[in-house]
């Protein structure tokens, strides 16, 4: 598939761009698809944002990942959000419809597409550990992927809430705040443990404060840290015979979202992890 003339994405981030593990994966994709796309890493300096997504909208861009700390300073910039950026308050992608930009948040999807390999979400008791940006993510699309109850774990106990109540507002699901308080111990009725605090970054041996003999045969485990793939929660949940998914693999299920999004395409997520694995060298 090509077009007449190449059609550029771009990532908007604050870091300095060399090195882009996403650039890399995504541009081995957009060969393997013979798509005549290209996705340009830069660097916006928070003061040039407006600019940046003015440059976007004149240079028929038709979109682009939004990277820390755009997320929120972007939204009011674009015209309209979809339901679940609205309700996770920040944006990380934006796709283009006609003449409008629109923003979406995709950082729950990909733990959604991996999980949907492995079970299905109606009726599926998960507990969440944390209640930031991207617990948040992951809990709207939980819920609204008809899970029957979400238990959200944080270390403060207003952000559990603020958490529990959304869902319980805008969705059909029971969600209870947990305060966490020493190491937690998952509810023998839970199918799903999902950690998606920072603990684990970097950091392959950082023990989350999780009662290690509440991981169960049969218990599903996910952690969100994609950097190692491979954390001390999800190698003890593999030795007491759970299922797990790992960062990478979410990640990798999210960025095949974004490429869908903007190319109407379904990625090959085998050739995009060959190339992430490749890039990381793992």
């Amino acid at each position: 598939m090509s077009s007449a003339a190449v059609q550029p994405i771009a990532a908007l981030l604050s870091d300095p761009v060399g090195g882009n593990p996403t650039q890399y994966m995504i541009e081995k994709a957009l060969a393997h698809h013979q798509l005549d796309w290209r996705y340009l890493t830069v660097e916006v300096a928070a003061e040039n944002l407006g600019d940046a997504i003015r440059g976007i909208r004149a240079m028929g861009f038709s979109g682009g990942h939004i990277g820390s700390p755009h997320k929120q300073a972007v939204i009011p910039l674009l015209d309209r959000c979809t339901e679940t950026a609205e309700m996770v308050g920040a944006v990380n992608l934006i796709s283009r419809e006609g003449d409008a930009l629109i923003g979406e948040n995709t950082e729950g999807k990909g733990l959604l597409q991996s999980l949907c390999r492995v079970a299905d979400p109606p009726g599926i008791r998960a507990v969440l550990l944390g209640a930031g940006r991207i617990a948040r993510s992951v809990a709207v699309e939980l819920a609204a992927a008809g899970v029957a109850q979400v238990i959200v774990v944080n270390r403060t106990r207003e952000r559990a809430g603020d958490l529990a109540a959304l869902l319980t507002g805008k969705f059909e699901v029971s969600a209870v705040p947990v305060l966490w308080q020493g190491e937690y111990e998952v509810p023998a009725e839970a199918d799903l443990l999902i950690n998606a605090t920072s603990i684990g970054r970097e950091d392959p041996d950082a023990r989350a404060p999780i009662a290690a003999e509440s991981l169960r045969p049969g218990l599903i485990v996910a952690d969100v840290t994609t950097d190692p793939p491979q954390t001390w929660l999800l190698r003890e949940a593999a030795v007491r015979g759970c299922t797990t998914l790992d960062g990478l693999a979410m990640y990798i299920d999210q960025v095949a979202v974004a490429l869908k999004i903007w190319t109407g395409v379904d990625p090959d997520c085998d050739v995009m992890r060959e190339a992430i694995e490749e890039f990381l060298e793992l």
